[in-house]
């Protein structure tokens, strides 16, 4: 299986945020900004525990079944490309996906995420490199 990783930085306003990597180092969804950095670990917990027991709401279907929280919300946006959302068990969203093209991309993300969120690595992204 490929590696998962969180990925935490400082914000330029002080504030903490985390993306989630698959193994290609692509970000496969994206944290709010959190005020402290427990704050945000507590927020990257909330994702590894919530992940694996979500439930998937597809509602590219017409007539979906509501699924109780924790859960992942699979829409489409208004650019009308494939998105989710994971919800915790209090219904906040803890992780907001990137576009995808397909839905089966959208599903597959899902899927790794659930698969691997809970041993997911956790990282701080390294600056950049100033020329």
């Amino acid at each position: 299986m490929e590696n998962a990783k969180f990925i935490f930085k400082t914000t330029a306003s002080g504030e903490f945020h985390f993306n989630f990597l698959n193994g290609e180092n692509k970000i496969l969804g994206t944290s709010e900004n959190y005020k402290t950095k427990s704050n945000m670990e507590r927020g990257i917990e909330s994702v590894r525990k919530n992940s694996e027991i979500a439930s998937l709401e597809d509602q590219t279907i017409e007539g979906f079944s509501a699924q109780v929280n924790p859960k992942f919300e699979l829409y489409i946006d208004k650019a009308n490309e494939y998105r989710f959302r994971l919800k915790a068990k209090n219904g906040a969203i803890i992780l907001a996906s990137t576009k995808f093209d397909s839905k089966e991309n959208c599903m597959n993300a899902i899927k790794f995420i659930k698969e691997s969120a809970l041993n997911a690595d956790l990282e701080q992204e390294k600056p950049a490199l100033k020329s």
